[in-house]
């Protein structure tokens, strides 16, 4: 007999298919297993990278994972044609990412309209070009509350993003 607590949360059985538990939680541990193996080889595709220090992209305060990688190789990365309007590294991806880790040390920012933090960081040497087309050697690295970095470009943020 279920409680009234326990029947708010859950539908009525005219609403809802055949639940299969067995099934759903075959699926279940294989997508958890799944997401455990790639987040393995995403942590050892990481340190193929001639790179010190890779740990520091990958503890939980700094958190630098393949998909935002991925995207910001896809559209900030000079030898990518894609998104011709964005901020271009012209470095090499080694020094892209190297850079993402060293932007950890500054103090983050919060974002105008937004709920996500900044941090700036000045490489010294030009990095790439920013989204109007001028040599820059700022990077910027745009990051959550809780440190899971969501994008990084050189130059610095002209617009909000939410």
């Amino acid at each position: 007999m279920l409680t009234p607590l326990q029947q708010q949360a859950v539908a009525p059985p005219s609403l809802c298919p055949v639940f299969d538990e067995a099934r759903w939680l075959r699926v279940l541990f294989t997508i958890s297993d799944t997401e455990q193996w790639l987040q393995e080889q995403q942590v050892q595709h990481l340190y193929h990278l001639p790179l010190k220090n890779h740990k520091k992209l990958l503890r939980k305060s700094w958190y630098l994972g393949a998909s935002t990688l991925a995207h910001i190789v896809e559209r900030h990365y000079y030898k990518i044609s894609r998104h011709p309007a964005t901020g271009k590294f012209t470095i090499d991806i080694p020094y892209i990412i190297a850079y993402i880790r060293d932007a950890f040390q500054q103090q983050p920012e919060p974002i105008p309209q937004s709920s996500n933090l900044q941090r700036v960081w000045d490489a010294g040497e030009p990095i790439g070009y920013d989204d109007k087309g001028n040599t820059v050697s700022v990077l910027t690295v745009v990051s959550d509350a809780a440190g899971r970095i969501i994008t990084a470009f050189p130059g610095y943020i002209n617009h909000p993003l939410i």
